[in-house]
């Protein structure tokens, strides 16, 4: 018999009851504000604040950031840009160019900044509303601690829940509830979660078949103002948090360490902390590449994020170049350590271009 193949790692979450908190090994939940809405979705949470907060000026975005998301909301007030790239020197703060009644969307970049410098801005521009998104690492010390008008974060990306985008006012401020129903694309995409675990498990289901679920769910929720699921808000607060974090940031670590020093000249490890690693790779083509040959071995990295330079995009060439050579390695709480080696050793030979497609 051909040998199995192995472990798939990334994509979209399973259902794990293991993410669960264990009273037995001394589990502790997450931080959750004590006033919140929870929406099916972040982009849907800032759609309806926006409202809420009409008539506001322009809302100033920054230029490296989800271009689905700020399309949507150019629907809803004119959109500014300013710059913010992955190159750990923060918000380019001369690029902010705003006057009063604006309103600013401010972005923990990859889980790693910790809010000090955005604390400073506000405190400098007080008649500037402030929404802070803290979607790649909703419970970090800045989101815990965010002193801003208002935070979002979605959580379907970096918790096993199949919809969700959490709102709440660090000082306060009414809310705007979810409107309508709840999705229909968040029954879907439980449903996906349920069956890809039974897969996992080696039951005899097609992957197709969730994977068609997966896609179909994604595609109805996009922007969805509607309350979370039920799952998800029941889940929220019985899931270990703390846990899915540190092991996360563990194996964060881990990778970018593995990695170091063995990825050659053009390739770059950004690390130091949030839930992922990112790799920067020294062109499109050898990014492309790369991702197909992790897909190949049964590991799928997300791209964050690519910009249509023909269509509706920042109009910051840096930030879509930067958008067109990174890759986010898939190194959340699913992982285990062989998963961790297997990944540092696709990275290492793919980035050496011994692109031969074959398992390794």
């Amino acid at each position: 018999m051909p040998p199995e193949p192995p472990r798939e790692i990334g994509s979209e979450y399973h259902w794990d009851p293991a993410a669960l908190l264990d009273p037995e090994r001394g589990g502790l939940p997450g931080w959750l504000p004590a006033r919140r809405e929870l929406f099916a979705t972040g982009c849907g949470a800032l759609s309806a604040l926006l409202r809420l907060l009409a008539p506001a000026g322009r809302l100033h975005v920054p230029t490296y950031f989800c271009m689905g998301v700020a399309e949507t909301l150019a629907h809803q007030a004119p959109i500014a840009w300013y710059r913010h790239l992955p190159d750990r020197r923060g918000p380019h703060w001369e690029t902010l160019r705003v006057t009063g009644g604006d309103v600013v969307l401010a972005q923990n970049l990859f889980g790693r900044d910790d809010g000090t410098a955005w604390d400073a801005w506000m405190r400098a521009h007080p008649d500037v509303t402030v929404i802070e998104d803290h979607s790649h690492d909703p419970f970090s010390t800045w989101a815990c601690a965010s002193t801003a008008a208002y935070a979002v974060a979605s959580l379907r990306k970096t918790l096993p829940l199949p919809d969700g985008g959490l709102l709440w006012s660090p000082r306060g401020l009414d809310l705007p509830e979810p409107s309508g129903a709840t999705s229909a694309g968040a029954d879907l995409k439980l449903a996906a979660m349920l069956l890809k675990a039974a897969w996992l498990e080696g039951r005899p289901v097609p992957k197709d078949r969730f994977r068609a679920l997966q896609q179909q769910g994604e595609h109805q929720l996009l922007g969805s103002a509607a309350p979370a699921s039920a799952f998800t808000a029941a889940m929220l607060a019985l899931l270990d948090i703390n846990g899915v974090r540190a092991a996360s940031a563990r194996n964060g670590a881990e990778v970018e360490a593995a990695l170091a020093g063995r990825t050659p000249d053009g390739f770059e490890i950004l690390g130091g902390g949030g839930f992922r690693v990112q790799l920067t790779c020294p062109s499109a083509g050898a990014r492309d590449e790369l991702l197909a040959f992790l897909a190949g071995n049964r590991i799928f990295a997300p791209v964050h994020w690519r910009q249509d330079r023909s269509g509706f995009w920042s109009g910051d060439r840096e930030a879509a170049d930067l958008g067109d050579r990174m890759l986010t390695l898939p190194v959340d709480h699913r992982c285990g350590p062989g998963d961790l080696r297997r990944i540092a050793e696709v990275v290492n030979t793919g980035s050496h271009g011994s692109l031969s497609g074959h398992m390794i």
